[in-house]
């Protein structure tokens, strides 16, 4: 069976589901869900990614994110391949963690309804896996690696910044104060009482095509106006795969992350006063050359392999040594003001 296109465009909300190989474990203790949460934090830096919901399970995981820009796929395949190499290191194991492609459903996000619906049904899982019992006096709150008892339920400074959790909360129609948040989850622990046999079912609106929007099995998840509009973007993006190897191979189609390293190299040498040919006739370690190489891996996707190339460091190896022995204060006295100021401002955005 062909495989389903994935949909990117800027604004989007997703669903993105993704299991172990064979259903095996990915979080084996909660060493590695505090791993998962920080590659997750690292892809929201790089991609710009803003998170709504989120759920640790044992096999699987639960995300409810939007993409600002559209790189769902180019943050997905750096989120997924880190984790699973940081997995295999610290477990000494080897191959895949997860098993086939990740799920990503299109959300209507806009739509409180629909909101609301994705954010409840992730916050449920652990009830719907028997793991709270509301019923014998738990709380969905005693599950501490979701977006609930990690995020939403804390005092705002303790919150990671790259969870949405204003938003989310505007949208559950309760304040940022201790009791708004303590009737976010009363009305959760009420849901996952009332709906013990069927947590997580999700009741469709009478507009929706039910052919193809679902919240786990659809391709998206929202009413027949929002699939029509979904289906024109996937219509296109089947006329840009049909286009000839030269045309995808262009400039204007270069994978996001690609392209947006491009353009922050270029703005780091023109400000550094270096041109591609000068790169070449320098060190690894020479501090402008080390600076923009931790600022391209520190705010995008490309690869080590990628920086090397383009910075002249020979391969990833040599990326990786002078990345992991920087030591910032002491390089940036040796740069001028005008790279210690564009380095500052770039590291700021999507700062989390």
């Amino acid at each position: 069976m062909a495989r389903s296109i994935r949909l990117e465009f800027e604004g989007a909300f997703y669903h993105v589901m993704a299991r172990g190989n064979r259903r095996a474990a990915i979080f084996v203790d909660d060493q590695d869900r505090r791993f998962f949460l920080k590659c997750l934090a690292e892809a929201c830096e790089k991609t710009g990614w803003v998170v709504h919901a989120w759920v640790l399970m044992g096999n699987h995981y639960h995300l409810f994110i939007q993409t600002p820009e559209a790189n769902l796929v180019e943050g997905m395949k750096w989120l997924q391949n880190t984790v699973t190499r940081r997995f295999n290191v610290r477990h000494r194991e080897w191959g895949r963690l997860f098993g086939d492609r990740y799920k990503a459903v299109v959300i209507e996000g806009d739509s409180p309804h629909y909101y609301e619906t994705l954010w409840d049904y992730i916050h449920l899982n652990p009830c719907r896996a028997g793991m709270v019992n509301v019923t014998q006096g738990q709380s969905i709150l005693d599950y501490p690696w979701s977006s609930l008892a990690g995020g939403y339920a804390l005092m705002p400074h303790q919150r990671a910044k790259w969870l949405a959790a204003e938003q989310g909360l505007a949208t559950m129609g309760v304040e940022d104060t201790a009791e708004g948040r303590k009737k976010m989850i009363e009305r959760l622990d009420k849901r996952a009482s009332e709906e013990r046999e069927r947590s997580g079912w999700v009741t469709l609106d009478a507009e929706v095509d039910k052919r193809g929007s679902h919240l786990r099995r659809g391709w998206y998840w929202g009413k027949q106006a929002f699939a029509e509009k979904i289906m024109k973007l996937g219509a296109k993006a089947l006329g840009r795969k049909r286009q000839a190897r030269g045309y995808v191979a262009s400039p204007e189609m270069m994978a996001h992350g690609e392209k947006k390293a491009e353009e922050l190299l270029a703005q780091g040498l023109r400000v550094a006063g270096l041109s591609r040919e000068d790169l070449a006739g320098f060190r690894c370690t020479e501090p402008r050359k080390v600076l923009l190489a931790a600022l391209l891996w520190k705010k995008t996707t490309v690869s080590q392999a990628w920086i090397a190339d383009r910075l002249g460091m020979k391969n990833a190896a040599n990326v990786s040594r002078v990345i992991h022995r920087l030591d910032r204060s002491v390089l940036e006295k040796k740069v001028s003001e005008e790279l210690r100021q564009f380095l500052s401002e770039k590291m700021k955005e999507n700062a989390h």
